[in-house]
């Protein structure tokens, strides 16, 4: 094994992602994050006494670039001898009834299609590219949206099923990897473009301040990506015992307790209705927390409207959160 495929197997072994034997699916879209990642699976397979198989998406959002694709990511498997899986979706078609970014909805499709796969197949794991320089764009993506801090972690290489081994390598090493193996890769040209924040900020915020502040960008997103992360586990943890000590903290039958909230400083209240809200599927935005923390300070009888789908109102000693209507999926990071 060369020096990135060992780096690979021990941020397998020691994150703990992938267990002796796991049968683990492979997201591949044929580009080269994904290229390399297959790549990397395929060379530390025998120590880790597994199987893999791929899953690729279609999203039929450029044409016959997308189909060729698709054509490319089969016949790569076929000469490993791997399975691969492939779902073809009308994205945009299904953006627009669901009312939806393209984005957002491309996501939620490419995860349902991953766990329906995983669970006929036997897949334990779904194994994703992403890699420094993704990290560093969804942290400040996050960052523009508005996000709470915790959120601010970035992309988390462990979350339930899916892992992502690569989220320590920056993508010049993964390019040398790919030249050096010579493995070929395809291009999504739609990433050239900045239609997408993503790609916007991929393409032009990230070079801008890294030619102000060279070499300062990654590990800077990197600490504070790990401070969130470790933010988020306090708060946790601090959350399960504070709700265990009071129980009327945590939604039961859709209802909280003023009185046991109106105890609690602002910020505590703030996440408490967050976890509320995340169990009730509804969207957690700074504005909709502010409703609810304002609406404490008022009297019973009250009504706010949180996400657009639930109503909260206070009634007796209660906030009661009510949906309107089924909710939709909740998208993956």
């Amino acid at each position: 094994m060369n020096a990135l495929e060992k780096k690979f197997l021990e941020q397998l072994r020691t994150r703990r992602l992938v267990e002796e034997g796991e049968r683990v699916l492979v997201a591949v879209s044929g580009g080269q994050d994904s290229m390399a990642l297959l790549s990397l699976f395929c060379a530390v397979r025998p120590l880790l006494h597994g199987e893999l198989a791929v899953a690729h998406c279609n999203f039929q959002l450029r044409g016959a670039e997308s189909d060729a694709d698709e054509s490319f990511v089969r016949d790569h498997c076929q000469l490993l001898g791997l399975e691969c899986f492939v779902e073809r979706f009308d994205t945009l078609r299904v953006a627009k009834d669901w009312k939806r970014s393209v984005e957002e909805t491309a996501r939620i499709l490419r995860y349902t299609f991953f766990e329906e796969v995983m669970q006929k197949q036997g897949c334990k794991k779904i194994a994703t590219g992403h890699h420094v320089n993704d990290n560093a764009e969804t942290i400040l993506f996050n960052l523009f949206r508005g996000v709470s801090l915790p959120k601010l972690r970035g992309i988390r290489a462990l979350n339930g099923k899916i892992i992502r081994p690569m989220l320590l390598f920056h993508k010049g090493d993964i390019a040398a990897y790919l030249h050096e193996k010579g493995i070929s890769s395809r291009t999504d040209t739609s990433n050239c473009t900045n239609d997408y924040d993503r790609n916007f900020i991929r393409n032009r915020v990230i070079p801008l301040i890294e030619e102000r502040f060279a070499h300062k960008l990654m590990p800077s997103l990197g600490r504070l990506s790990e401070q969130a992360g470790e933010l988020e586990e306090f708060l946790e943890l601090y959350f399960e015992n504070l709700c265990e000590r009071e129980p009327g903290l945590a939604l039961a039958d859709g209802k909280l307790d003023v009185h046991a909230l109106q105890r609690l400083t602002v910020f505590e209240q703030k996440e408490v209705f967050k976890r509320a809200l995340r169990d009730m599927g509804a969207p957690v935005d700074a504005q909709t927390l502010q409703k609810l923390v304002d609406l404490l300070a008022t009297q019973p009888g009250k009504i706010i409207m949180a996400g657009g789908q639930l109503r909260v109102f206070w009634t007796g000693v209660t906030l009661s959160f009510l949906r309107d209507t089924p909710h939709s999926l909740t998208s993956q990071d």
